[in-house]
């Protein structure tokens, strides 16, 4: 179903662009830092969960819109590949920008999973993106676009709670990098805008 080196590519992308910080990773990252590890890694427990239902509809989305037409998924991969053009215009726009890393103290468990969740179910952006980078490492050759679209999701799911994991447990170190060192953020953002125009230039030279 999936080569090695697709795998690797997308484990690798993945890993990237999961550390490059934004207000999922910032607010795993306060929450480490304001209210302790537990309260990190349960942000990030729910933030990582919120994505399988954006992996469930995604997949059902792009076995739709290939079972549609090819003018249907055409126009599906020239949306897909102007939207990430556009998050890599702002990624480099953006890449001076001081992050905002305060928060108020919240020791409520429960709470700050639920928030975490939600958080990531209706950002809508976090939808879009799924439809768009998921694709890409689809074989459309092969049967059972879902289900490889499914796994691939679990995949980056399970790499998503490890490593906002390991960001809410050590927060304070990565705090020092993103208020210390404001370069960090910065060459990640130019990493991510690279990225994301690969990706979209990989995404409108997909062929089903």
């Amino acid at each position: 179903m999936f080569d090695v080196a697709t795998l690797v590519l997308f484990i690798s992308t993945s890993i990237i662009l999961i550390i490059i910080p934004g207000p999922d990773l910032v607010f795993t990252i306060t929450q480490g830092m304001t209210n302790g590890r537990r309260a990190g890694i349960t942000t990030a427990m729910g933030l990582s969960l919120g994505n399988i239902v954006h992996t469930l509809a995604a997949a059902l989305g792009l076995s739709l819109i290939i079972k549609t037409s090819v003018v249907a998924f055409t126009i599906f991969k020239s949306l897909g590949a102007i939207y990430l053009f556009y998050l890599a215009f702002k990624a480099i726009k953006h890449r001076k920008e001081l992050i905002n890393i305060n928060s108020p103290k919240n020791n409520d468990s429960k709470g700050l999973f639920l928030r975490g969740l939600l958080m990531n179910i209706l950002n809508p952006k976090v939808a879009i993106f799924y439809l768009t980078f998921l694709p890409q490492f689809v074989n459309y050759k092969s049967a059972n676009v879902p289900l490889q679209m499914c796994i691939l999701g679990l995949i980056f799911i399970i790499l998503t709670a490890i490593v906002f994991s390991l960001l809410g447990y050590f927060s304070g170190i990565f705090r020092d990098r993103l208020l210390k060192k404001p370069r960090f953020s910065e060459y990640m953002n130019i990493t991510a805008a690279v990225i994301f125009i690969g990706l979209g230039v990989k995404l409108i030279t997909t062929k089903i």
